[in-house]
Formats: structure tokens, C-alpha cells, sequence
């Protein structure tokens, strides 16, 4: 059984609630960094060229977890850099359905370019609001988050499956940011055209780094144009033209990049079962305490499924006083959002329902 509290040594500092805004580095992936910057610095461009299976490898390790393609997995610093190639390349004027104060690298992103808009409201009928809204607009793309960061609202997945059957035209981009890593996702099944995801939340893979996955279906449908010496570098990209290639122009830091794979063997070590276990505890404790308080908005309390992310009622005065009891958290929308990761507790819970009673 791995030691989370060695593995993850912040725990032992604070009472760690704020995976939403930044993931823990595990121990194996600061080893791995460490290593790589003084392997660089030893051997310099020997070395780099040793290093150029980091990023097939790492391909081929988010296709195995989360069964995709390795040929159809783009490797990117982050999710904004992979979600604005892509509308780069869609036409012009097509009409895009966004979720409402959706994440602002997702809506700025679109809102930015000539696309016409539409929108669906976050709340407890999201689902509704979607349908409704797919009836009536007729979407070519819809772009969303699975999670929403503001309050932790985890679109039914299911629902996207029956919806993408029912409108097979429509590409639907998924950002996965605050929703990989703490469940099994078969992409290959599921009714998603386009998923991506920066790794330094859920993921636990630190700072620069990302991912976009892609059907096969989406290798006509698109036509991004960031590109550069890095497009046709490296195994899956021989082939001029590529879809992945067109995402990655720049050179990519080995280092970021392999952090991912790092962090997903970590995963694998712990057991993704015991992972899925671990959270869905968390969450049904957390979710009833906070309801039994009170602190919950009716959007969040009135839903069945609900993900790692809550945003609870509180001011200035409660966040001070949660720092001053080493519980972190971040201050979003009008309250103070937590979240509960497979290194948080039953005891974690409890320390900060001391403080908030």
C-alpha cells in the first residue's frame, strides 16, 4: 500500500483542500524533474536527443489510461494553447453553444473569435439547459467544461453520450481539467469528439503541461495551423500533416511533459479503484455535512452526482481563518471553494467542519 502522507508530504503541513487550484506534486514527480534538470545540465544536448521517447512514451501512456490513440494525443504546455489552435480551426461564423461563466479560458477563448453564440445556464438543470439549447440553436460545436471550477456541477456524462447520438454533426470539445484524475474515462466510448486537460490539478503533474485527445473522426474535421519545426519531429508525427502535429510547433520541454506519464504510473501504483473509492467517500461525507450546514447553493444541493469541488458560503473573516488553521482552500465567486482529493481524509473533513461550526 503506498504511503500517501510520503508520497504527498504537504499533508503533513497543511490540511490540503485546494487540488481545484493547484494539484500536489508527489514525490516521485519532483524526483523526476530534479533528475531530468541535472541530467540536462550533465549531459546537455546528448542528453536531449536520449530524451526524445519522453514524449512518444507519454503518448502512449495517456492513450493506454484513458483509451485513446497515440497517433491522436497532442502534447501541449497547457489546455488554453491546445483550445485556441482549435478554433483556430473551425470555419468562421459557425455557432457555438457555451455554458455560462463557464472557465474563462474556455469562454474568452471563443468569445474572442467571429463564431455565433449561444449559451446554457449552470445550475441544477444543466442538462435541461443543454438539451434545450441544442433544440433551439442547433449547435455545430459545443465547447464545456465536465466540471465546473466554481462550484464543482459534473455534467452527466451519460447525458453527453445520448446527446451526441442525437446530434452526431456537432463536435463536442471537452476540458477535463478539474475532472481527470479522479475517475476511470474511456474516451474511445464515450460521446465526446475532443478532450483536453491541463495535468497540474487532479492530475498531480505539475506546471506546464497538457493534453488534447482526439477521435478519429476530427482528423477532416479540423484544420489548426499552429505550426512549426516540431510538427513532423518524432514518432506518430512522421507523416506530414498530421493532426498532433498541427498542435505542436514549438519545441516541448521533456520535463513538464514526462511528468504527466510520471504521475499516471503513480496513479496506477495506488490503484485507480482505491483512487475512485477514496473520493466518492470524501465527496458523499462532504456533501452531506455541508448540506446539514447549510453552506451549499440549492444548484449544488438539489444534484445526485456531484464531483470533488464544493463552494461553500463564507467572507474574508472565514478564509483568514481557515489559513489560520493550515486549511487552504481559494476564494472563488462569492464564496470558499474546496476540494477533496485520494490524499485527503475522513480526518480532513472533520478539521475543517471544526472551523466552519
Amino acid at each position: 500500500m503506498v504511503n500517501l502522507a510520503e508520497a504527498f508530504p504537504a499533508t503533513t503541513k497543511y490540511t490540503y483542500l485546494n487540488t481545484p487550484g493547484i494539484g500536489l506534486l508527489s514525490e516521485k514527480v519532483k524526483s523526476y524533474r530534479n533528475q531530468y534538470t541535472t541530467d540536462l545540465w550533465e549531459g546537455a544536448s546528448q542528453f536531449h536527443e536520449e530524451s526524445m521517447v519522453v514524449l512518444p512514451k507519454t503518448r502512449e501512456k495517456i492513450a493506454d489510461f484513458y483509451k485513446g490513440e497515440p497517433e491522436r494525443v497532442a502534447l501541449l504546455p497547457a489546455f488554453s494553447f491546445g483550445l485556441n489552435a482549435i478554433l483556430e480551426g473551425l470555419k468562421s461564423g459557425a455557432k457555438v453553444l457555451l455554458l455560462r461563466d463557464d472557465y474563462p479560458s474556455i469562454n474568452r477563448a471563443v468569445e474572442a473569435r467571429d463564431f455565433q453564440l449561444s449559451h446554457a445556464a449552470i445550475d441544477a438543470h444543466i442538462e435541461k439547459n443543454v438539451y434545450d439549447a441544442f433544440k433551439r440553436e442547433q449547435p455545430d460545436v459545443f465547447v464545456f467544461s465536465i466540471v465546473q471550477y466554481l462550484n464543482g456541477i459534473k455534467m452527466d456524462l451519460q447525458f453527453i453520450d445520448t446527446l451526441k447520438t442525437e446530434f452526431p454533426e456537432t463536435i463536442f470539445i471537452a476540458d477535463g481539467t478539474q475532472y481527470l484524475g479522479t475517475e476511470a474515462f474511456d474516451f474511445s466510448a464515450s460521446g465526446i469528439d475532443i478532450l483536453g486537460a491541463s495535468a497540474y490539478k487532479w492530475l498531480n503533474a505539475g506546471f506546464g503541461n497538457g493534453f488534447f485527445m482526439f477521435k478519429p473522426e476530427m482528423e477532416s474535421g479540423l484544420n489548426p495551423k499552429y505550426l512549426g519545426f516540431g510538427s513532423d519531429l518524432g514518432k506518430y508525427k512522421e507523416r506530414g500533416g498530421s493532426l498532433i502535429g498541427k498542435f505542436e510547433g514549438n519545441h516541448l520541454d521533456f520535463s513538464n511533459i514526462g511528468s504527466i506519464k510520471v504521475a499516471l504510473d503513480f496513479q496506477e501504483e495506488v490503484g485507480l479503484s482505491h483512487i475512485e473509492n477514496r473520493v466518492r467517500e470524501l465527496v458523499a461525507a462532504a456533501k452531506e455535512a455541508f448540506g446539514e450546514l447549510g453552506l451549499l447553493d440549492p444548484a449544488v444541493a438539489n444534484r445526485m452526482d456531484h464531483s470533488p469541488i464544493f463552494n461553500l458560503k463564507g467572507d474574508d473573516d472565514l478564509y483568514q481563518k481557515l489559513n489560520d488553521h493550515h486549511i487552504l482552500s481559494s476564494q472563488r465567486g462569492k464564496g470558499i471553494r474546496v476540494g477533496f482529493h485520494y490524499y485527503n481524509t475522513l480526518d480532513d473533513l472533520e478539521k475543517l467542519l471544526d472551523v466552519l461550526k
